[in-house]
C-alpha cells in the first residue's frame, strides 16, 4: 500500500506544469463546443442583433439625408434665364409701341436721337420739319398679335393735332374749293393707325427688354365685325306702369343722382355702391329691351318669387350743365314679394348662346 502511494505521488510530480494549469482553467467554468465557448457565442449573437437593428433604424435616416443632399445640389445647379412669358411680352410691347408712336409723331429735324432710343437705325435717318409741329392725342393700342417668337406687331391709334396752321388752311382762305377744305379738316381730325414691330427679350438683369425693328407704318383702320345677337327682345318704349320700368328707374335714379337709398332696390345678396359724387341731377328712362319679351302687350304684373330676367335700358341723364347724356345699362332683375329688384349690373350685354350642332344622319349605305 505504501508503495502504491509513493508511485502515484511520483507520477504527479513528473506531469508538466502547463498541463496542471490547463486543468485548473477548464475546471473554472466555461464549456467549449466545437472550438467556441458558449459564453462567447452568446456575446456574438447579441452583437449581431444590435448591428441588424442599427441598420434598420439608420436606413431611412441615411436615405432621407441622401435625398436632401441631392435636392440641395439640384437647387444650386445654374439654369438658363427663362424667356419672358407671352402675356408679359405682349403687354410690355404694347406700352413700348405707344411711347414710340407718341415721340415719332412729335419728331422733326434734329430728333434722330430721340427715335434711336426705340429704333437704333433712326439715328442715321433724315427728318424734316420743325419738332413738335404735331402731336398725337388719345393714343391707344387697338391690336396686338405675335408674328414670330418674341416678336409682336402692335397697332396704335392716335388722333393727330397740328400745332401750326396747315398749308391747306391758307389755300382755303385764298379761294380753295370749300369741299376740299372740309375734306382736309376731316382728315386732320380723323383717327389714324400706326403699326410697330417690337422684339421682346431678356436683359442681363433678367428683366424684359424691348426694341423696335422698324419705324411705325401707317395702316388702315381695323375692320369692323358683325355684332353678335343678344338675348334681349326688340327695343320698346318704357311704360311708366310697367313694374320693370319702375324698378330700373328707381335704381338708376339712386345710382346716378344719389336720390334715395340704393339698397332698397337691390335683391338680397347683391352689393352695389352709388357713384360719388353724383354726376347727374336727374334721369329719364326712354326704352327697354327685355329678354324673351316681344313687347306685344303691356305688362303690369310681377311673376312669382325667384323669377329672373335680363334687360337693357336706354336713358337720358341730365348733367349739372343741364345737358342730357344718353346712357345704356345691362341689368339682371329678380322677383321678390310682388316687385322686381336689381340682382346685378352686368359688365356687358348678354349674347345668345351658340346653337347646338345639328346631328348629322348617316348617308345611305354604299351598294356593291
Amino acid at each position: 500500500m505504501k508503495r502504491l502511494l509513493n508511485r502515484r505521488a511520483k507520477q504527479a510530480s513528473d506531469e508538466p506544469a502547463d498541463a496542471v494549469a490547463q486543468e485548473h482553467v477548464d475546471d473554472g467554468g466555461a464549456e467549449y463546443v466545437g472550438g467556441w465557448s458558449t459564453g462567447g457565442r452568446a456575446n456574438t449573437s447579441a452583437l449581431l442583433r444590435w448591428t441588424v437593428w442599427g441598420l434598420i433604424v439608420l436606413g431611412p435616416v441615411l436615405g432621407g439625408a441622401a435625398f436632401l443632399s441631392k435636392a440641395a445640389a439640384g437647387t444650386t445647379r445654374p439654369t438658363a434665364p427663362a424667356s419672358p412669358p407671352s402675356g408679359t411680352g405682349s403687354q410690355g410691347a404694347a406700352g413700348f409701341a405707344t411711347l414710340f408712336v407718341a415721340d415719332y409723331l412729335r419728331a422733326g429735324e434734329g430728333d434722330q436721337e430721340k427715335l434711336a432710343a426705340y429704333y437704333p437705325a433712326a439715328g442715321e435717318m433724315r427728318l424734316e420739319g420743325d419738332p413738335n409741329r404735331r402731336h398725337g392725342e388719345q393714343l391707344t393700342v387697338v391690336r396686338v398679335r405675335q408674328t414670330a417668337p418674341e416678336v409682336w406687331s402692335v397697332t396704335v391709334a392716335a388722333r393727330i393735332t397740328a400745332t401750326t396752321p396747315a398749308p391747306t388752311a391758307t389755300r382755303a382762305a385764298d379761294g380753295q374749293d370749300a369741299k376740299d377744305a372740309a375734306d382736309d379738316a376731316a382728315a386732320a381730325d380723323a383717327i389714324r393707325y400706326f403699326q410697330v414691330p417690337v422684339a421682346v427679350g431678356s436683359t442681363s438683369g433678367g428683366a424684359s427688354g424691348f426694341i423696335a425693328l422698324a419705324l411705325p407704318a401707317e395702316v388702315a383702320a381695323p375692320a369692323r365685325i358683325k355684332p353678335p345677337q343678344l338675348v334681349y327682345g326688340p327695343l320698346q318704349p318704357a311704360v311708366p306702369s310697367d313694374p320693370r320700368t319702375q324698378a330700373v328707374t328707381q335704381f338708376l335714379s339712386a345710382y346716378l343722382t344719389g336720390s334715395g337709398e340704393l339698397d332698397r332696390y337691390l335683391a338680397p345678396g347683391t352689393k352695389l355702391a352709388p357713384i360719388r359724387p353724383a354726376p347727374y341731377t336727374g334721369i329719364a328712362v326712354d326704352q327697354l329691351s327685355i329678354e324673351g319679351d316681344q313687347g306685344s302687350e303691356p305688362i303690369t304684373t310681377v311673376p312669382g318669387d325667384g323669377s329672373r330676367l335680363r334687360l337693357m335700358v336706354t336713358l337720358r341723364a341730365t348733367g349739372r350743365d343741364e345737358v342730357r347724356v344718353p346712357l345704356t345699362y345691362a341689368l339682371a332683375l329678380k322677383a321678390r314679394a310682388g316687385r322686381w329688384e336689381i340682382a346685378g349690373l352686368d359688365g356687358a350685354p348678354s349674347p345668345l348662346p351658340p346653337a347646338p350642332a345639328a346631328a348629322t344622319s348617316p348617308g345611305p349605305a354604299p351598294t356593291s
